[in-house]
């Protein structure tokens, strides 16, 4: 089949490199415009765009994808099937419509839960233990089209967005290529999404890694580890950012096992003790153990390195 494949962060790469290897043609490529990055604003490709330049692909960054210019380009491919991946765009009806086979999207999650921008993230903050890749058939809602193809993927407890998106990434690109196959040969079935189970993975902004110390510390290790590496998570010590790495959930029992100066009945957010191996802090339930840490304008750096160069006093406040 001819691919016209719509796509535009790392995630998507892996989804367009294996149908690149399949025995379907790529005949372009749209991805989101260059941005500015850094102090010196320099425009920066999406990864989506360096990977079709290097396979030599015509690539479309139209502004608007339901721009007329841009909906008189994608019709001159005269493609069999559109397949979207976390583009970032909204598709409208003619586009849909357009090809032979219409539109697919392979989206991180297992639909109808975490329908959005950001459902890897928070499948891990919000303490699931599965999640999966959807390949559906687009229509013009977010995320509602019907169900063609389905592969789960395990979240495991020491799992970070940056590790889950590898498995995601990795059982992506191994679904698309089964998936065209099937299409071109009819061999489908679409199910209805249920609404009633859908769930919403709203887009991540940086202000959402501030540490709430009055949740429970199971749920801040979560919030850690989905929201590794971006957008981090973090705290403030002394009126400077204090990013937390890594970080466990542990009982009042464990932690007096490692420290000899300790102080259970501290308030919320404070710090209940040290040892060479981490820094305690008290939270709305339990206690969490900061492992991994990076002080504003210092480097990253193990909990016990840190308290070598810089004391905390039990009853601390931190945030």
């Amino acid at each position: 089949m001819k691919v016209v494949f719509m796509g535009t962060p790392d995630f998507a790469v892996s989804i367009l490199e294996a149908i690149i290897g399949s025995p379907h043609s790529v005949v372009a490529v749209v991805t989101q415009e260059d941005k500015p990055k850094g102090r010196s604003d320099k425009l920066v490709a999406p990864p989506v765009k360096e990977c079709a330049v290097k396979h030599d692909i015509p690539v479309l960054q139209p502004h608007r994808i339901r721009d007329g210019e841009a909906v008189a380009k994608l019709r001159e491919y005269d493609a069999d099937i559109f397949v979207v991946a976390a583009y970032g765009q909204i598709l409208p009806k003619e586009v849909l419509e357009m090809p032979r086979f219409g539109c697919i999207n392979t989206h991180a999650s297992l639909l109808p839960k975490y329908r959005g921008a950001a459902p890897i993230q928070w499948a891990i903050v919000d303490g699931e233990k599965e999640t999966g890749v959807t390949i559906m058939q687009m229509n013009e809602g977010l995320d509602t089209g019907d169900i063609l193809f389905v592969s789960k993927v395990d979240i495991t407890n020491d799992d970070t967005g940056e590790s889950l998106f590898d498995k995601l990434a990795k059982s992506g690109a191994s679904l698309i290529t089964e998936a065209l196959d099937k299409i071109e040969q009819g061999d489908i079935k679409p199910e209805k999404q249920d609404d009633s189970e859908a769930t919403y993975a709203k887009l991540l902004k940086k202000e959402m890694g501030e540490l709430r110390f009055s949740d429970p510390a199971v749920n801040i290790e979560r919030l850690i580890r989905g929201f590794t590496p971006w957008p981090g998570a973090y705290t403030f010590l002394r009126g400077k950012k204090l990013k937390v790495l890594k970080a466990s959930a542990v009982t009042w029992a464990e932690m007096l096992k490692e420290t000899q100066n300790a102080d259970t009945d501290v308030a919320q957010g404070c710090v209940a003790g040290t040892s060479k191996n981490g820094i305690f802090v008290n939270t709305g339930d339990g206690c969490l153990k900061i492992n991994e840490l990076q002080l504003e304008g210092k480097k990253r750096m193990a909990a016990g390195d840190f308290l070598m160069g810089c004391r905390i006093g039990i009853g601390e406040k931190l945030g």
